[in-house]
């Protein structure tokens, strides 16, 4: 396992959503509010990264809108809920990135493909991706990060990347330096 590094306010965070903030749904979609539910810790892990990180954004796959399974209007509400619970708990997001398209159309905004990353950049253009920290929970998640050339950390067991058993997880190993 890799150790992550030491975090300044110079650093971005790149966070993906379903499987580190909120509970993934097997086989289906977070198509509501009533759908989505932060994991244990994530909040009052937010709520440290905030402290530590200079920017802090989400990028997320979100291909049930390419389905018709759900409509940007919905997941606009989805984000409104997350973005709010987050704020009430003294944490912050500056920015929600998602891409709407389809696996199959390999658009440059799916992850692994680094469109969320460039636009994110182009937003904030302080980031520097070598200052900054991708968590996920899926091997896109990684390669995306790879591939921006930022440090990764993995939600699970991957002997390939510093590897946690959560978000809380995470920002504990970061304040604990």
């Amino acid at each position: 396992m890799t150790a992550l590094p030491n975090i300044t306010k110079e650093w971005t965070l790149f966070l993906d959503r379903d499987g580190v903030i909120n509970k993934r749904l097997p086989d289906d979609y977070v198509k509501t509010i009533a759908e989505f539910e932060f994991l244990d810790g994530a909040l009052e892990a937010i709520q440290a990264f905030n402290h530590l990180f200079g920017v802090i954004v989400i990028v997320t796959n979100q291909q049930g809108i390419g389905k018709g399974i759900m409509s940007s209007e919905d997941l606009d509400a989805i984000h409104a809920h997350m973005l709010y619970q987050i704020k009430a708990a003294g944490g912050r997001v500056d920015h929600v990135f998602y891409c709407p398209k389809l696996a199959a159309e390999n658009a440059d905004c799916r992850k692994p493909n680094t469109g969320m990353g460039m636009e994110a950049q182009r937003m904030f253009p302080n980031i520097n991706f070598q200052k900054s920290l991708m968590v996920g929970d899926s091997i896109s998640d990684m390669e995306f990060g790879e591939r921006l050339g930022t440090h990764c950390a993995f939600i699970g067991s991957d002997q390939r990347y510093a590897s946690f058993d959560s978000l809380i997880h995470v920002a504990r190993s970061i304040t604990s330096k």
